[in-house]
């Protein structure tokens, strides 16, 4: 495989490159023959959103081009991103929240080929490693991808690098986060019974 290169991206720096980062998105995710045109637009449409968020932060991996990249952002204050959540959640989830200590990661995709080679770790722990937060979370898909491929939205994603055979989650996307030492905290439940996505939680590494 050819070697691969992490690099964090600006503000400004993934503005600029938000059509690369829309083609890895087409591709990680393969839409259904006839959708590329419409996931990809909505992809932008999220992303402009994304980019404008306060604590946003980007790392890409580049093998002569973008192949993967992993991005997050601070939850609002205001907790309207639990909006959705079924069930009570936790005081400390609150507190977190209210505080501002609490990073969502809000997509990480790696394209087929690079897969299995550790490039979604290494993208996790490098946007992870400098955070000044004491919570992240991501919001898990929950129908099943047996291509490995990515996740995202308002949640995160991976490439299925890790997992056991024990109790094995119903897609990639969950293996991958419970193999990086990620804990299941509830579900978020929106109006739509096929928008639902698991939330997983975890401290991040001093």
């Amino acid at each position: 495989m050819t070697e691969v290169y992490l690099r964090r991206l600006s503000r400004w720096q993934a503005e600029q490159q938000r059509a690369a980062v829309a083609d890895v998105h087409v591709t990680a995710y393969r839409g259904a023959a006839g959708a590329e045109y419409r996931d990809r637009q909505g992809f932008l449409d999220r992303f402009e959103q994304h980019v404008q968020r306060v604590g946003f932060d980007m790392m890409v991996a580049d093998a002569g081009g973008l192949v993967g990249c992993a991005y997050g952002f601070r939850v609002e204050r205001t907790g309207e991103w639990w909006s959705d959540f079924r069930g009570e959640l936790p005081t400390d989830i609150e507190e977190l929240t209210a505080s501002g200590r609490t990073f969502l990661l809000a997509e990480l995709m790696v394209l087929p080929a690079h897969r299995r080679h550790g490039v979604a770790t290494l993208l996790s722990e490098r946007l992870l490693a400098r955070l000044e937060a004491d919570l992240v979370v991501a919001a898990v898909d929950l129908e099943r991808r047996d291509d490995g491929g990515g996740k995202g939205g308002d949640g995160g994603g991976g490439d299925s690098e890790g997992g056991d055979s024990g109790g094995r989650p119903a897609n990639a996307a969950q293996e991958t986060v419970r193999a990086w030492g990620w804990s299941k905290l509830g579900l978020l439940a929106p109006h739509s019974p096929s928008a639902v996505r698991e939330v997983w939680i975890r401290r991040p590494l001093r």
